[in-house]
């Protein structure tokens, strides 16, 4: 019971409605949102909606910043120092259901694969090696662990440790100070480019749901339009990201915002984050097959254990229903 009335998920946070924000004629200043995220180009929509002025149009303000562990990442949300958190669901239903890695008080958010370094070519090269994790028990951890169940390694046969979130692991990757890593979009690709190699993805595990937007829920009912006015300038500025005419700027935001990355290699991440098939979705919905499976992974390796089925018990739909409704 911990947390059962803490977090919420609003939105996906990598999705998109089609409904479209339009400016009022009168607007009062805008309500200041504070935004922890994971850095990566997952933030392709938030800076988009910053840069095109979406949020202000929405009557919000949005100060994005960047968590170094996913702990951080949830304590953040209950001392009140951010309000919205973009990252995968995983992490709140871990905190939720108490098989977590930080203390909260007791009444107080795709595209990944695993890479190793140029040595190693397949999952099982890697036995006596290092596999580096956010934390143990919450993010991508635990896909982590299923891939290498699924490749006919013991999870004995390699060594998991902590490495914080993507960059800070894709950073000591290169620096050699572990074997192979789970990373996403971009940096499977900035990685590559250095002849690292892509050994698993975690699209064979079938529907996941990845990034969500997460918030207290009693920050979200105390602060219900500036919530709502945050979904619709997230759902534009993904509109505005698939079209095609100003995938210039996209790519130019992918290099602006992230370290490595050069124009060519900004081309491939604007396929792979907006492809027509599997890039970042349309409909700010959660996916309830994708959230099974994440409960399916957290049932299997989460301790304590715990027999995870229901998706609606983390999700609340009526921010996202009003943010989608026509004006």
């Amino acid at each position: 019971m911990r947390l059962l009335n803490g977090l919420i998920v609003f939105a996906m946070a990598v999705l998109a409605s089609s409904a479209q924000a339009q400016s009022p004629t009168s607007t009062p200043a805008p309500t200041s949102l504070r935004v922890i995220a994971f850095d990566g180009g997952w933030n392709l929509p938030i800076w988009a909606a910053q840069r095109q002025g979406f949020f202000e149009a929405n009557g919000v303000a949005v100060q994005l910043s960047y968590t170094p562990t996913s702990a951080f990442l949830i304590q953040s949300l209950f001392d009140g120092k951010s309000d919205i958190a973009i990252a995968l669901i995983d992490n709140l239903v871990a905190y939720q259901e108490g098989q977590d890695e930080a203390k909260i008080p007791d009444n107080p958010s795709g595209f990944a694969t695993v890479v190793a370094a140029p040595a190693f070519k397949t999952l099982a090269g890697l036995t006596g090696k290092t596999i580096s994790v956010d934390a143990m028990t919450t993010g991508y951890a635990l896909v982590v662990r299923e891939l290498v169940s699924r490749n006919s390694l013991a999870e004995s046969d390699v060594s998991f440790v902590r490495a914080g979130g993507t960059a800070n692991r894709y950073r000591e990757l290169l620096a050699g100070k572990h074997d192979a890593t789970l990373l996403r979009t971009p940096f499977e690709l900035l990685a590559r480019n250095r002849s690292f190699n892509v050994l698993a993805s975690a699209e064979s595990l079938g529907a996941y749901q990845g990034t969500a937007g997460m918030a207290r829920r009693s920050w979200a009912r105390d602060h219900e339009s500036a919530l709502v006015g945050f979904i619709r300038a997230y759902a534009q500025a993904t509109d505005w990201l698939y079209d095609r005419a100003n995938r210039d700027v996209a790519e130019a935001l992918l290099v602006a915002n992230i370290r490595d990355m050069t124009p060519a290699l900004a081309k491939q991440a604007y396929d792979i984050l907006l492809a027509d098939k599997g890039g970042l979705y349309r409909n700010l919905a959660p996916d309830a097959a994708g959230i099974r499976t994440v409960l399916a992974l957290r049932s299997k390796y989460g301790t304590p254990q715990k027999t995870l089925t229901d998706p609606s018990k983390y999700v609340d739909l009526s921010y996202y229903e009003k943010a989608s409704a026509k004006k």
